[in-house]
């Protein structure tokens, strides 16, 4: 009997861990918060819609929990003539005097997974880029092969598997990037998801990207 009970707990704990817990209650932006630049952030149908402000810099509606290994889901709808993102294991840079940024709390940098519409030649959607970290591309130059999964206008189902060095993505079922970067690893091993609105130039946009179906689950 003993055995029996130890066995039905540890297959509770199993099933607990395997838990998805939603980021988005589909009502309200409870557990989020915006930094750095002056781009817009609903509720609207059930989505979390971000919208351009003119002559912003990019802005970031991020978690206010950090996570480690994880695997992501969510699904997106983006402007085509917009690009956007998310961010994974993120931080924010220490503010530093006479910087320019007028953001106390500091510049949100790390790696982000691509979002943006299809274009004429395809895209870049789903790779791993390092925001305001000064590397540029985390996925190699020779893998940035532009593709066209993403669907224009509709909704796109994303899929951000982080487990130690290795990224790994898919768009709409697709792999889009499978990744292994061990300096990113050792700078960020852990931080917050956030939502980009990437900066727009004076007289252009308004432009709006949308989220839905937020959830994620701690890989052990």
């Amino acid at each position: 009997m003993k055995r029996l009970i130890l066995t039905l707990w540890l297959s509770a704990l199993s099933l607990v861990a395997a838990d998805w817990t939603s980021l988005f209650d589909g009502e309200t932006l409870t557990g989020w918060e915006r930094f750095n630049g002056t781009a817009s952030y609903a509720v609207e149908d059930g989505a979390i819609v971000g919208r351009t402000s003119e002559g912003s810099r990019n802005s970031f509606l991020c978690s206010m929990q950090d996570y480690s290994d994880f695997e992501l889901e969510f699904e997106v709808r983006v402007d085509p003539r917009l690009n956007s993102g998310v961010q994974i294991r993120s931080r924010l840079k220490e503010q530093t005097t006479g910087s320019g940024n007028n953001d106390r709390r500091g510049r949100v940098y790390g790696p982000q997974v691509e979002i943006e519409g299809t274009g004429d030649g395809g895209n870049q959607a789903g790779y791993i880029y390092a925001e305001a970290t000064g590397r540029g591309w985390l996925t190699p130059e020779d893998e940035l092969v532009p593709h066209k999964w993403i669907k224009d206008g509709e909704w796109n189902r994303y899929r951000v598997v982080v487990e130690g060095a290795r990224f790994r993505t898919w768009i709409n079922g697709e792999m889009v990037s499978d990744l292994v970067d061990e300096e990113i690893h050792r700078t960020h091993p852990s931080g917050f998801i956030g939502l980009q609105v990437h900066g727009i130039r004076a007289g252009t946009g308004p432009y709006e990207v949308a989220w839905r179906n937020i959830r994620v689950k701690i890989v052990e």
